[in-house]
């Protein structure tokens, strides 16, 4: 974790959803520097709560549920809902449906900043020979990416019409470390993660902005220029790893579509199952 002293601003309530998924279970512990109870939200299987925290089993696309989870919360880190590519019927239920039902129950009860996980699959269909900005079209490489996209328009949304502030995090590639030559670009690591989310809770005006998650990768696809109000700034990088990584993949086919383009094996990935 960070070594850093943690910002001096700090939430009476912060809410953390899906604290079960990867990088729900990387922030949970982190977030509880920032506020003074932390409450942690999954549809299931939630370890129990600690000090300073609590657990509030909830699915995004029960709209009672999310009006009883958002009440009392001071800002939102949404981690929430589907994270791969699957079927659209789970999507719609936890991407779109869940989606609707969070903001609707963040502006009944008040909650003034959320930040959303999106996704670099938003962009996934520009090749890997591009610079990407923030304010260029989408294109999406499949349903999640899709998702993923009417998520920020409904941030969008939310923030011209009822002054709902949100930040949306396409996040890149978050693990220990890449796993091979296309995470070189895209890595995030799990202290830039937190810098990035805590970047994006404190920034003093944001409407909504959009921001990639990445470390400070020396080979990167994303132009985070329109994004430098929220502070986010990445310490650390890939390139530590880019001996190993290269080792272990020496080439790449040209030829692959999850070579030519920035969603990689999310391009070929079929939404419908085998076959």
């Amino acid at each position: 974790m960070l070594s850093t002293p943690a910002s001096p601003i700090r939430f009476p309530r912060l809410l953390l959803t899906g604290a079960g998924g990867n990088l729900g279970k990387e922030l949970r512990p982190r977030l509880k520097a920032y506020c003074d109870v932390l409450r942690v939200s999954h549809r299931r299987d939630l370890e129990p709560a600690t000090t300073g925290e609590e657990v509030q089993l909830a699915s995004l696309e029960d709209k009672d549920q999310m009006m009883a989870l958002l009440d009392g919360v001071s800002a939102v880190v949404h981690m929430g809902g589907v994270s791969t590519e699957q079927p659209w019927d789970p999507i719609l239920a936890g991407n779109i449906v869940g989606m609707v039902n969070l903001y609707e129950a963040a502006r009944i009860q008040g909650v003034q900043r959320i930040v959303f996980a999106s996704s670099n699959h938003v962009t996934g269909f520009y090749r890997q020979d591009e610079v990407v900005n923030t304010r260029m079209p989408p294109k999406p490489d499949g349903f999640y990416g899709l998702s993923k996209a009417f998520g920020e328009d409904l941030a969008q949304l939310y923030w011209d019409r009822w002054g709902i502030e949100t930040v949306s995090l396409r996040i890149g590639s978050s693990y220990a470390e890449p796993k091979d030559r296309r995470m070189l670009a895209t890595w995030l690591s799990f202290d830039d993660l937190e810098r990035l989310v805590v970047a994006a809770l404190t920034a003093p005006i944001v409407g909504h902005s959009i921001v990639y998650g990445m470390s400070d990768n020396q080979t990167t696809w994303w132009d985070n220029t329109h994004a430098k109000h929220i502070g986010y700034r990445p310490l650390d990088s890939s390139d530590v790893f880019r001996s190993a990584v290269e080792a272990r993949q020496q080439t790449v086919d040209g030829k692959d579509p999850a070579t030519i383009y920035q969603g990689g094996a999310f391009v070929k990935a079929s939404p419908h199952g085998p076959g």
